[in-house]
């Protein structure tokens, strides 16, 4: 491998001739070899839309000359387009802040930068890392701004369709299993009935809350804190440069993000973040409940309550033939303890900012886009793969309903709560049905009973 000489202000270091980072990131690839988690590409585009929206403004500011600008913004429309990911090596764990990252996206814009102009790369001139790509900035505002940006974009993009598919689709069972009575169930014992219907409303009402929760944290995400600079001051800026530097970033990502109100806040914490990732939390909780029901609701087939079907998408066990699994439920409740543990690390993270900045940057969004990535991954397949295709076993629900001994519960206003109770404790001793029993009390007539224990009758309020 061919190599290069960079330099910085710690001196002189060996670069792949063939990379376009510089010697802050080759450093870092030395002191920050841990783990095998790499700063996600979705932050470093997002990085690179600050540097742009950065370079339109200081030029329209007579900051910047307008050749010099021209390239820069280039140099990071190809990583915005995901065209230079091969140059940003680095591991999640690194400084706090996140310098290393933004020195490693400033380096590769300015190497491009002067490669596009016909220059020697390495040379900082005529693009230098700090002086130009870097220009009104710090890390400890371009950092925090790029983390509301990935999110808000992965969000928008990813997340929110996802789970706006996995809401439909529960809608629809609702609606298809509307008509189906069947046993409901408290504490794991059986209970009065509802239909199949009311029980997936519940899930769907659950799910629908969760994305409106999703949404409206996203208000404080699209606050940023560019402009603040290195504690919040926005010293080396221009008066107003947050402003239009929060304007360009909009143009860019056609979202409606504004300047933070106080700056302070924004670099010191991140309870935006930290309020947004709590919705994910529910959502997770949500989606928990939703797949461990569902997955309860179709065991079996001949053992367990067996009153879904769930879609046999693979073979279910390497040993014993014709096994099928819930797969997908399983897959979405791993999903929902890695997110619950993400969110925890975020508290924890949030909590520790230190004066002027927080220093647990790059955990708090490397935390949160994986919670992002793999909740709308995994919403998704739950909706295509088991949801959309699961069935109602009528025979199954039909016979355990006729079975079920809290259909007496309707005999209570009539009988009062003793008797009924006698009638389904006889029942349950004797192996037979509530009707013979409560015919034996004589309290009640068999017309009567016919007329007040009727399943579909029992699941809506009396006239």
């Amino acid at each position: 491998m061919k190599y290069r000489t960079e330099f910085d202000s710690i001196g002189k270091i060996k670069v792949p001739g063939d990379k376009y980072w510089g010697a802050s990131t080759q450093r870092s690839n030395k002191y920050f070899d841990i783990g095998d988690f790499l700063v996600r590409p979705i932050l470093i585009r997002s990085i690179a839309i600050v540097k742009k929206a950065a370079a339109i403004v200081n030029t329209k500011n007579k900051d910047l000359d307008k050749k010099l600008s021209k390239y820069i913004v280039r140099a990071s429309d190809e990583i915005i387009k995901g065209k230079l990911d091969e140059h940003f090596p680095l591991k999640v764990w690194q400084t706090g802040s996140g310098t290393q990252t933004n020195m490693n996206v400033n380096e590769v814009i300015s190497n491009r930068a002067i490669q596009l102009m016909g220059g020697k790369m390495g040379t900082k001139k005529p693009v230098h890392p700090n002086d130009h790509v870097n220009k009104s900035q710090s890390t400890n505002d371009v950092f925090p701004t790029a983390m509301h940006i990935a999110i808000a974009l992965k969000t928008r993009s990813k997340l929110l369709p996802s789970l706006k598919l996995l809401e439909k689709e529960l809608g629809k069972k609702v609606k298809q299993f509307n008509n189906i009575v069947k046993l409901g169930r408290t504490h794991l014992q059986d209970a009065t009935p509802l239909t199949l219907g009311q029980e997936f409303s519940g899930y769907h009402s659950q799910l629908k809350k969760c994305i409106e929760r999703i949404e409206k944290s996203l208000g404080e995400i699209y606050f940023l804190a560019q402009g603040g600079t290195a504690v919040g001051t926005g010293l080396n800026t221009k008066k107003g440069f947050d402003k239009k530097v929060v304007r360009e970033i909009s143009k860019i990502t056609k979202l409606p993000f504004k300047p933070t109100k106080n700056k302070f806040a924004a670099l010191a914490s991140h309870d935006p973040i930290v309020n947004f990732s709590g919705t994910m939390n529910t959502t997770a909780v949500c989606l928990m409940k939703i797949a461990n029901d569902i997955r309860f609701l179709g065991s079996g087939p001949r053992a367990g309550y067996g009153e879904l079907v769930l879609p046999e998408n693979e073979p279910g066990s390497s040993i014993m033939p014709g096994k099928v699994n819930p797969t997908q439920c399983e897959a979405v409740t791993m999903v929902c303890v890695k997110v619950i543990g993400n969110h925890n690390g975020i508290t924890m993270a949030g909590s520790h900012g230190h004066f002027e900045l927080n220093v647990f940057k790059p955990l708090i969004i490397h935390n949160i886009l994986q919670s992002i990535n793999i909740m709308a991954d995994s919403s998704k397949a739950f909706a295509n793969f088991c949801i959309k295709g699961l069935k109602a076993d009528k025979k199954r629900i039909g016979s355990l309903l006729e079975n079920s001994l809290m259909l007496v519960t309707a005999l209570s206003p009539k009988l009062g709560y003793d008797n009924a109770a006698k009638i389904a404790k006889s029942a349950h001793k004797n192996g037979t049905s509530l009707k013979v029993e409560a015919l034996k009390t004589g309290l009640i007539t068999e017309k009567d009973f016919l007329k007040i224990v009727n399943p579909k009758k029992m699941t809506r309020p009396g006239k």
